[in-house]
């Protein structure tokens, strides 16, 4: 089991460099393409496929550019048998901390994540 952790951290900062530049090529490599975007912190809740989510992400101005200082956190990786998992992480992206839910498959010997959950809280300092 240890092997997969060693697997998916490296998706995992994938990810986060992904939102840190609002590269879309590389949230391209980390997600399936059947993958699900989803929040409820909109009402209704905000639901959205890949072909959705990435040119929000590509018409977001980066916190890199904004040379902002990254906070890039994995709190948990839960396994579940061999080709399942769940990962708890945190990152800043401008004016917003995320706490990310993702699930991950593993298909074709390759890590990917399948859904993103995730709940948003505006930082304090930014407002």
């Amino acid at each position: 089991m240890t092997d997969r952790f060693a697997e998916i951290r490296p998706v995992l900062q994938t990810y986060f460099d992904a939102l840190y530049t609002c590269d879309v090529t590389l949230l391209a490599q980390v997600f399936h393409p059947r993958a699900v975007y989803a929040t409820a912190d909109e009402t209704p809740p905000l639901i959205r496929s890949m072909e959705e989510y990435f040119p929000v992400v590509e018409k977001r101005i980066s916190p890199m550019s904004r040379n902002e200082a990254r906070r890039d956190v994995i709190d948990s990786i839960d396994l579940a048998g061999d080709n399942t998992a769940m990962a708890r992480v945190r990152c800043r992206i401008n004016a917003h901390d995320f706490t990310d839910f993702l699930t991950l498959i593993r298909e074709d010997g390759q890590w990917r994540i399948m859904s993103k959950v995730f709940a948003m809280t505006e930082r304090k300092e930014a407002r």
